[in-house]
């Protein structure tokens, strides 16, 4: 199973972009794609931007991650 995780794209630098997901930064490849740029949303897997996707697609997508999560955590805690 392949789980991409949505994030913005903050920073661009030479093939390699600066994501920003709820906080955490991290570097990514932005070789999969090339109409990319700062300010896009982006689907990430692997280290490597694989989509770009409506801001509205990313938040709904994270909030639907975030309460798996929760639901996750109220189960191991029980």
């Amino acid at each position: 199973m392949c789980l991409a995780i949505p994030a913005k794209v903050v920073e661009i630098n030479e093939g390699m972009g600066i994501i920003d997901m709820e906080g955490t930064r991290r570097k990514v490849s932005l070789l999969l794609q090339d109409d990319i740029k700062v300010g896009d949303y982006v689907m990430v897997h692997a280290g490597f931007v694989i989509q770009k996707v409506d801001e509205e697609v990313a938040k709904d997508t994270l909030n639907i991650l975030k309460e798996i999560a929760e639901e996750v955590e109220k189960e191991n805690s029980s």
